[in-house]
């Protein structure tokens, strides 16, 4: 056995096997695009049958929806005590205007149960928190401090609670917005790269919003949502005009504007995106330089009080032994 092994690994013999091995895989190099079938066909049909199969039970389940519910609306339906009370004090008009709820879209909140439970809070916030600073300043606590100074403590408490559900949508919207603009010029590749493969603009949404829905799940709902109106509108500049309007950013609308030049001019839609691309990437570097140009005078502060006491300490300590020691 030890001599076979020697006998193989000679070089005589291994030059052989080298040889041998070199000459298969050109042979299946060449052999293999002969040998693979056009399967095309094949996954064109199953597809238009899968197809033929999915619309045959949606209009199924549609049937027996309409059987069970004839009045069933796609609206949904925001009945309750929240709507019935935000309704019968006409909340809308006193609470919120058409940049609050320009707001409430960017920050992803679209439904109508979103608006009235937004304006719900706003009404209801304000006199919890009044309620519980009152019951904490005058009688939990039993503050040795004078009567105005209490009183403007539960009514700053008060006020914070009635401003409080404005913060929160806003730090949502700025979450959002931070997520597709960090993801918006890989989008844009994407789509540069669907466009000129020859796929309509609908389809290069559909896939762009599936391939980058792991880095942004926010980005991907709004190229899902502006892909169905491109279905279902009217005018197409109105599906682009909203996507823009959705998401608040200056790099989206350029983009939407482009579009909408492209479909009514007729203008090459590649160069477009791919100088558009370009110009948010070089955005989204200026950005992270910002960030990183800024770090110096943010860290100043937490290393004059946490690393600079531990560097007296470590230096002047064994000093400091020696002399009370002594």
């Amino acid at each position: 056995m030890f001599s076979l092994v020697l006998k193989v690994f000679e070089p005589a013999n291994m030059l052989a096997i080298l040889s041998a091995v070199a000459v298969f895989a050109t042979v299946v190099t060449i052999a293999m695009p002969l040998l693979v079938r056009d399967e095309l066909a094949g996954r064109m049909r199953s597809v238009a049958l899968e197809r033929d199969k999915l619309r045959a039970r949606e209009r199924a389940r549609l049937a027996a929806q309409k059987e069970r519910a004839p009045r069933a609306s796609l609206r949904q339906d925001t009945s309750g005590f929240v709507r019935n009370l935000v309704e019968s004090l006409n909340l809308r008009k006193a609470l919120a205007d058409d940049a609050t709820f320009a707001t409430l879209r960017m920050a992803g909140y679209r439904k109508q149960s979103h608006i009235y439970i937004f304006l719900f809070f706003r009404l209801v916030l304000p006199a919890v928190m009044l309620l519980a600073a009152f019951l904490y300043v005058f009688v939990l606590t039993h503050m040795e401090r004078p009567f105005m100074i209490k009183l403007t403590i539960v009514l700053g408490v008060g006020y914070a609670g009635f401003y409080a559900p404005n913060l929160f949508v806003r730090n949502q919207m700025s979450k959002r917005q931070l997520s597709i603009r960090r993801a918006w010029p890989d989008a844009l590749d994407l789509m540069l790269i669907c466009v000129e493969s020859g796929m309509s603009l609908e389809a290069a949404f559909r896939k762009v919003a599936i391939e980058i829905g792991v880095q942004s799940p926010a980005l991907a709902e709004e190229l899902v949502l502006t892909t169905a109106e491109l279905s279902y509108l009217e005018e197409r500049r109105k599906a682009y005009e909203n996507l823009a309007s959705r998401t608040g950013l200056d790099g989206v609308k350029s983009v939407t504007m482009a579009l909408i030049q492209a479909e009514r001019y007729g203008t090459p839609l590649g160069t477009a995106l791919r100088v558009l691309a370009q110009e948010n990437r070089d955005m989204r570097m200026a950005e992270a330089e910002k960030k990183a140009a800024s770090l110096p005078p943010k860290l100043t502060v937490p290393m004059i009080v946490f690393f600079l006491p531990v560097l007296f300490a470590v230096i002047m300590g064994p000093a400091m032994i020696q002399i009370f020691g002594r």
